[in-house]
């Protein structure tokens, strides 16, 4: 964890809905890790975005149909197994933090058992996943990437665990190490959790979008003032942190889709991430 206040994790991390559809993209090896892959018309590597998905994982429906929207806007997009075949599995959200209108419906015996099986499954998965473990294959997958023919430049999109990553990666690469490892050209974050203030944001050197609820558990209004006042005095740094009303964790994500409301706050999100990209990942050839 970087230095500064941290904000740790609670169950409404895991709050949402899964999303029907298909992906559409295929699976392949990508520097030793099972990566999904949703290529845009024509194939294209030349402007890459790399996603780095929450607990649930590289194989959560949500994210891989997410990854398919940036395809089609015409990124080429990797979704990587950053947790090697360890994510939290899916029944985990659907058993312990259902959707919000299914949580009112709940006895209080019913959310008590709920809640007591979230810091004995989260806190040991967190631990196995913290950063000295996962950030030095981030930054290993976004080397190998640059490293592909046509790749011109590098983006990334992280959500809830994977956010706070994508706020990292922002930091460009690590100079201070041989062969300058990891760092984008561009990044978009949506609800980042367990992030550090000041020490995620102060390196922050590349285009930065944040999405963040209003009504975010992980990210509270001190919090999110103590961020927009430091990237403030970043001049130097193109950003935009954009807070959404009435949302809370994950709803980029995981938005209960029979809820008007919060299927309109995910696809400004989306739009949001993918006009970010269009923006700040210009090729040298275009």
């Amino acid at each position: 964890m970087s230095e500064g206040e941290s904000i740790g994790m609670s169950s409404c991390c895991l709050s949402g809905a899964l999303h029907e559809g298909k992906p559409t993209g295929r699976v392949d090896n990508i520097g030793g890790l099972d990566t999904y892959i949703a290529e845009p018309k024509g194939g294209s590597k030349t402007r890459s975005v790399i996603f780095i998905s929450d607990i649930f994982g590289w194989e959560f429906p949500n994210t891989r149909l997410l990854a398919d929207q940036y395809a089609l806007a015409g990124f080429y997009t990797y979704l990587p197994d950053f947790h090697e075949g360890d994510s939290l599995p899916i029944s985990f959200l659907e058993n312990v933090e259902p959707p919000l209108k299914k949580q009112e419906q709940l006895s209080v015996t019913e959310k008590a058992t709920n809640a007591a099986l979230i810091p004995t499954t989260l806190g040991p998965w967190l631990v196995k996943h913290r950063e000295a473990v996962s950030k030095p294959l981030i930054d290993g997958f976004v080397n190998t990437v640059r490293m592909i023919p046509g790749t011109d430049t590098v983006g990334a999109v992280g959500f809830c665990w994977g956010g706070r990553y994508a706020i990292l990666q922002a930091h460009g690469p690590d100079v201070a190490t041989p062969g300058k490892i990891g760092g984008v050209d561009a990044a978009f974050a949506a609800h980042p959790s367990l992030v550090a203030v000041p020490g995620d944001f102060d390196p922050v050197s590349r285009p930065l979008s944040l999405a963040i609820g209003m009504r975010d558990s992980l990210m509270d209004e001190g919090t999110r003032g103590k961020i927009v006042d430091l990237m403030a005095q970043k001049k130097e740094v193109v950003h935009e942190i954009r807070l959404y009303e009435e949302q809370i964790h994950g709803f980029a994500l995981r938005s209960d889709w029979s809820s008007e409301k919060d299927k309109k706050a995910m696809d400004e999100a989306t739009r949001q991430g993918i006009e970010w990209m269009e923006k700040y990942l210009r090729s040298g050839k275009e």
